[in-house]
């Protein structure tokens, strides 16, 4: 599989986090809507199917991360 770039991670999973905030604050349907997208595009960076175990996967290929540390993973 194919690994998305650290810093494209990064920038994703920013933007993830800024734009829930703006949805849960503003619930405007364009932030619903952007957030929707980069739900999916972290997705796909990730191969995996939902945002929450996204943004696991995601954190857990940045520089820094604790490899060995799949207790977020574990359900």
């Amino acid at each position: 599989m194919l690994l998305a770039h650290p810093v494209v991670l990064k920038n994703l999973i920013e933007q993830y986090e800024t734009l829930r905030a703006l949805h849960a604050e503003d619930g405007t349907e364009e932030a619903r809507r952007r957030m929707e997208d980069v739900a999916y595009t972290l997705c796909v960076s990730t191969g995996t199917r939902d945002v929450d175990t996204a943004l696991v996967a995601a954190r857990h290929q940045l520089p820094g991360a604790r490899a060995e540390d799949d207790s977020l993973l574990a359900t």
